[in-house]
């Protein structure tokens, strides 16, 4: 049987509601290693704010980490917090709309107003299956959705709304919801539709330090057009062509506030093949929700503690000195520091602070280099020793000019490494997803420990194909091949032939 807890910011609120389960403090349910073990976990999360690197945003985090099933999901926070996200899901609900404000009851006033849903219910008969509808699209306890009407009703604005601005009336409204939803079962989100390809690769011409290289870049297109595959170098801009697309390869530096999300979500949204996957994009981002990942299914890494902003002594009675301090969602090297006594400590804590509720401290220990092991659908790529920069502790070393300077790397067949460093990437990578990662090891003595798991690893012509080759971006190509095929067999043949199939 499913456990059920609901996690609010103040349980002072709740003094007056008795739901069939526990309600416990965001605090408690974040650091209380009770809830760490628990399994078979419902986790409605009540927090006022599901602000991206809010507490609320790290309870539905840290919950998908422990695999506990949590409403709202980290997906749907991030798709609520940008017009854009809900732009992609409400198109489909036009007609539902059309349909509801035929029915006697409806608003048929005002040109613009808004209704509360509380899980799918507003408990107005003719707009309750538009709300579950909305609920579908955006499972959120608590939605103020609004409508305006121009020639004809519409949606155009969703977001979640926290409880503790809830009137008496709605309050009671939303417990009445509440004791309802606590006694249906879960229910999964369906599968998005699939679709025929064609594959856009979207890159940055001008980044500095891109996953992939020109030269690769070409590379990849050439071992597309071996394969029977059109491949389109496409940019930011290039957003609203997405959907002439039957495939999505990601070879910018990914990150969830950002553009590259958004392709990844729309791509998703289209049925179609995407790498890297929004669901990958959200687990490799933030570092805190790997550590969780990782050490609830017992992987190693280096001791690591999660910080708030009441945990700085903790931190340092269980790492010493000297630690690395990390930014959830910092890459490239950006937003980690070694710190050396607790003066830095506080000092680089206090900076971080500032973008986020929770940040990372790890123990540090030096290693000449670190092994990146590439994995694609659950098996090994390439394997890449990447050296640390000069003098520095790390691969990639920033001055303060804006400039930075890189190690040096070498490349192995796969073979070649030690199978205990390709043995844990593999194991790692399991927690995340069937795509294309880039698992960053350490070894020390004959110990292996996971750093960190990248969601698009570097794939440039001259380093990670020194071994493969040509070999390397065909393999990268024939998965997507693969996938495309599989979504083709499985979708209507009445549909009319892409450029790709007409060459296959």
């Amino acid at each position: 049987m499913i456990k059920q807890i609901i996690v609010v910011e103040s349980l002072r609120s709740w003094a007056d509601c008795k739901p069939d389960c526990p309600v416990v403090h965001v605090d408690d349910y974040l650091t209380n290693a009770e809830y760490f073990r628990m399994r078979g976990v419902q986790v409605i999360n009540l927090c006022r704010s599901y602000r991206y690197l809010s507490v609320g945003y790290y309870c539905s985090l840290l919950a998908e980490a422990r695999r506990h099933r949590v409403i709202p999901s980290v997906k749907t926070q991030l798709d609520l917090s940008s017009r854009t996200m809900y732009n992609l899901e409400v198109p489909h609900l036009d007609e539902v709309v059309r349909k509801s404000f035929k029915k006697k009851g409806a608003h048929d006033h005002d040109e613009e107003f808004s209704i509360n849903a509380y899980f799918g219910q507003c408990f107005c008969d003719s707009l309750n299956d538009l709300m579950r509808r909305v609920f579908e699209s955006f499972p959120c306890p608590v939605l103020r959705v609004t409508f305006s009407r121009e020639k004809k009703w519409r949606i155009i604005e969703v977001k979640p709304l926290a409880i503790e601005r809830l009137e008496r009336e709605d309050k009671d409204l939303f417990y009445l919801a509440l004791e309802g939803y606590l006694k249906k079962r879960w229910r999964p989100q369906r599968e998005p539709k699939a679709y025929r390809f064609d594959l856009a690769i979207l890159h940055d011409p001008e980044d500095e330090l891109p996953p992939s290289n020109e030269q690769a870049l070409k590379n990849f297109i050439k071992a597309g057009k071996k394969l029977g595959i059109h491949v389109d170098l496409i940019v930011r801009k290039d957003y609203s062509r997405l959907a002439e697309y039957d495939g999505l390869f990601i070879r910018d530096t990914t990150s969830i506030k950002h553009y590259t999300y958004r392709f990844a979500k729309k791509a998703e949204s289209e049925g179609m093949v995407v790498i890297d996957d929004p669901q990958s994009i959200l687990r490799c981002a933030n570092k805190v929700y790997l550590a969780e990942l990782l050490s609830a299914n017992r992987i190693p890494t280096p001791k690591t503690v999660i910080v708030g902003k009441h945990d700085l002594e903790a931190a340092e009675a269980a790492l010493g000195y000297p630690l690395v301090v990390k930014l959830p969602d910092g890459a490239f090297s950006q937003g980690v520091f070694k710190v050396d006594d607790g003066e830095q400590f506080r000092d680089v804590a206090g900076r971080l602070f500032k973008h986020s509720e929770l940040i990372l401290a790890q123990e540090f220990f030096y290693t000449d280099f670190d092994w990146r092991i590439g994995i694609l659908n659950k098996k090994p790529l390439f394997a890449c020793k990447y050296f640390m920069s000069g003098q520095h502790w790390q691969i990639l070393h920033y001055t303060g000019d804006g400039k930075h300077s890189e190690g040096e790397a070498a490349t192995l067949a796969v073979e070649d490494a030690p199978p205990e460093v390709v043995r844990m990437a593999l194991k790692a990578t399991s927690l995340i997803g069937d795509g294309l990662y880039g698992v960053d090891l350490k070894q020390k003595a004959d110990q292996v420990f996971i750093i960190e798991v990248n969601d698009n690893p570097n794939i440039d012509r001259g380093v990670e194909d020194r071994v493969l080759k040509s070999r390397l971006y065909e393999l990268v190509m024939a998965e997507f091949l693969r996938r495309m095929e599989n979504r083709r067999r499985l979708h209507s043949p009445s549909l009319p032939r892409s450029r790709s199939s007409e060459v296959a």
